[in-house]
């Protein structure tokens, strides 16, 4: 129904198109996410919310980098074998990464858990390495997808996620509420779709995985080498800048606090997850024919543009709104999560604007300049975090939401002087 709507409207194979068929999916998805949270935030508790904010932290830490970013070149070759061999690649080094990390938390998951400051998530820690793996084969196969513009089917595995992750949650959450609930539903949620997404490939690509030996994919492991030496990096400081603060505030405040930042940056990050992610996908599959055809430049600025346009009012409408809205659409108890959202819009709208374009930077080979950013973004988000933990352990929500409009400010600063 969606693609014969957009039929009418857009060229088959455009840019406008390709946004638009992930779009219009991952809106059923992202409007049951918001459908969802009401009854979730009176099924679990603020204080399961913190557990389910760590868990969320350590699986975003380990995920962005368990592929070794061979993930996000899939696009990149012209040749379909050297892709389904990237796609190998990163299938191999996120089954090898899983192994690893299952070691500490399956051996000594009380001495993990409190390293973390969280001992109350020992008894779920033997997630982590399974929802590592599920969620980067997910990762590593939706590139794939991609590549070969099967976003229709894209859309589908989104939906699929969303349904079979939150309704989990909101069932256990109804049945016995705990924590458990929250972290199994969020491992389901990262891992669904990767079966559709694989028959897909079987169905579809077996010709090209025949072509697809082990020379191959050493070969082209090194001649992608630069992804693991410079995007690896790149991507842990990023998601670290992200990740480690919620850790550290969930350590050093103690209570609820991680949950309402966990609430807050949920909501802001819908549009995220409806929009930028869509138009990030189609923007890498876009970029290497721009690149080659000298129209990047324009083309990066002119998606840069319709994400604010699109993005910032909305965003905004939410940051005023929410102080007001909360209590009375979670509930009372969660009023502390509306003011963060309204703390984190200037954060969110520039974030919106950035993360979408960032990939110009690996499309063009700058990827040292991606990782010198990101780092110097870790940097300018833990180390006021960690400086006020100690005098002003109940603000330290709002230095966090401070540090990323700063960051992203710089950083989509740094991506429109790239794109010239």
């Amino acid at each position: 129904m969606i693609r014969a709507a957009l039929a009418r409207w857009l060229p088959a194979g455009s840019f406008a198109r390709n946004v638009g068929v992930l779009t219009g999916g991952t809106a059923f998805a992202q409007g049951l996410a918001v459908l969802a949270l009401p009854l979730l935030t009176r099924l679990y508790s603020p204080e399961d919310f913190a557990l389910l904010a760590v868990y969320v932290a350590i699986i975003g830490i380990a995920t962005v980098v368990s592929c070794l970013r061979y993930n996000i070149a899939i696009p990149l070759p012209e040749d379909d074998a050297d892709g389904m061999a990237l796609l190998a690649v990163a299938l191999i080094a996120a089954t090898v990464i899983s192994g690893l990390l299952a070691v500490p938390v399956l051996l000594a998951p009380a001495r993990t858990a409190a390293l973390l400051g969280q001992p109350g998530l020992a008894p779920y820690l033997w997630m982590v390495p399974l929802g590592v793996f599920l969620a980067s084969a997910y990762n590593a196969l939706q590139y794939w997808a991609s590549r070969n513009k099967r976003f229709g089917l894209v859309t589908r595995t989104r939906m699929t996620r969303a349904v079979g992750g939150i309704g989990t949650q909101a069932a256990i959450g109804a049945a016995a509420p705990s924590p458990l609930g929250l972290l199994f539903g969020h491992m389901l949620y990262g891992g669904l779709g990767v079966i559709g997404l694989a028959r897909d490939l079987w169905r579809r690509d077996r010709p090209i995985l025949r072509r697809t030996d082990g020379a191959r994919i050493v070969g082209i492991a090194s001649v992608f080498r630069r992804f693991p030496m410079w995007s690896v990096p790149e991507a842990l400081f990023n998601t670290a800048g992200v990740q480690v603060p919620v850790i550290l505030i969930a350590a050093a405040a103690a209570g609820p606090e991680a949950g309402f930042l966990m609430l807050a940056m949920r909501v802001m990050g819908l549009p995220m997850g409806l929009v930028g992610s869509s138009v990030s996908q189609v923007f890498l599959a876009e970029a290497p024919a721009r690149l080659r055809d000298g129209t990047l430049a324009a083309f990066t600025r002119s998606t840069m543009w319709t994400l604010f346009r699109t993005g910032a009012p909305p965003l905004v409408a939410v940051g005023a709104l929410s102080p007001l809205l909360f209590p009375l659409v979670f509930g009372a108890e969660w009023a502390r999560a509306g003011w963060l959202v309204a703390w984190m819009t200037p954060w969110f709208v520039l974030q919106f604007v950035a993360s979408p374009v960032s990939m110009v930077l690996h499309v063009t080979g700058r990827v040292a300049l991606a990782m010198g950013l990101q780092a110097l973004g870790l940097l300018l988000r833990v180390g006021p975090v960690l400086a006020v933990a100690t005098v002003a352990p109940d603000r330290l929500s709002e230095v966090y939401a401070l540090t990323g409009a700063v960051f992203y400010g710089g950083y989509l600063w740094a991506v429109g002087v790239t794109a010239k």
